[in-house]
């Protein structure tokens, strides 16, 4: 995976502060370990920077060409955002637990957790 590719991960994308769209100076690979890159997108019009994604390469000669209308995002209805009825219902849900809690953790994880 060359830096024009991961390039045009980001192309359809934009600044969630000022709107601007990230452009080719906006990716910044920091590191690259075999088939993983670390990555930082930095808005070039605010300067907001939107931290580190780690990408796993692939295989250049197995992409498919596409258009760029292909390859953008498409947004999706997700679930409702949470409201403060939620808040509470955890906040009592977790509450309300037992002192014998942990009894709904599964076996396994207790023993991944105490390794």
């Amino acid at each position: 995976m060359n830096k024009k590719l991961i390039n045009m991960l980001f192309s359809d994308m934009c600044c969630s502060d000022c709107r601007a769209d990230f452009n080719e100076d906006s990716v910044f690979i920091l590191r690259q370990e075999n088939n993983l890159f670390v990555i930082q997108i930095v808005c070039q019009n605010c300067g907001k920077s939107f931290g580190i994604a780690l990408l796993g390469g692939c295989d250049e000669k197995e992409l498919v060409k596409h258009s760029q209308n292909d390859v953008s995002l498409q947004i999706q209805e997700g679930p409702d955002a949470i409201c403060y009825d939620d808040v509470i219902d955890a906040h009592n849900f977790f509450k309300n637990l037992d002192d014998d809690w942990q009894k709904y953790i599964p076996e396994d994880i207790k023993k991944r957790l105490q390794t």
